[in-house]
């Protein structure tokens, strides 16, 4: 079998651009996911029962369906949003509910007799998580967190379905119109590769070198 990745080569700023837009829209979910995921957590954790099942109902339902079917709610429910908008709303609210888990669980390792020691010397139920409970629960959720941020760059490929045009949409398009599929996608499972190796590697060696934060 011959190879030619001269359509590659040719089309290098156009799969450059997709790339750049690929990592905006994971940078952007993954932060929104954060903030959304963080606030669900903690308000699961410390806020009265009936919201908890309101937020537990959210997280499980966004773990329930499909990110796919999440994509195309939007248009669904006849909202009107760019594709981009589109992308970073879904994958916002879908990651947010792992972020969520991730969030409440974190927390929930923290030995309650901290979080009663501190009541005791007169600090108040605000202070105790920022300066407590989220210090130690932070380092302890590194490893599970580095896991979502390598799953959100690779789901910014499933927006190519609502015409985003990140890398693998890019790639896809390049591939049709040069009827090499095998090298372009070669090139695109390379980039990601490239792309998210570091990541999580950088994740792990952040938290070797905190771990020790997290004990208690």
């Amino acid at each position: 079998m011959d190879f030619d990745f001269s359509p590659v080569v040719t089309n290098w700023r156009f799969l450059a651009s997709g790339l750049v837009l690929t990592i905006v829209l994971a940078l952007a979910s993954m932060t929104g996911a954060t903030l959304v995921g963080t606030a669900v957590g903690i308000a699961r954790h410390y806020g009265p029962r009936w919201l908890g099942l309101v937020l537990a109902l959210y997280i499980d339902s966004m773990r329930a369906i499909p990110v796919l079917v999440v994509l195309v709610l939007p248009m669904i429910v006849d909202i009107q949003l760019s594709p981009f908008a589109t992308g970073l709303v879904a994958l916002t609210a879908h990651l947010g509910a792992y972020v969520a888990e991730i969030v409440r669980a974190g927390i929930a390792s923290i030995r309650p007799g901290q979080t009663r020691a501190a009541l005791a010397l007169g600090m108040s139920r605000v202070q105790v998580v920022r300066k407590i409970v989220l210090p130690q629960a932070i380092v302890r959720m590194l490893p599970a967190y580095g896991s979502i941020l390598s799953i959100t760059i690779k789901d910014t490929a499933i927006a190519t379905v609502i015409a985003v045009p990140e890398l693998m949409r890019q790639s896809e398009t390049i591939a049709a119109q040069s009827f090499r599929p095998l090298e372009v996608f070669t090139t695109t499972m390379l980039v990601f590769f490239l792309l998210l190796f570091p990541v999580t590697r950088g994740v792990d060696a952040v938290y070797r070198r905190v771990q020790h934060l997290g004990r208690s």
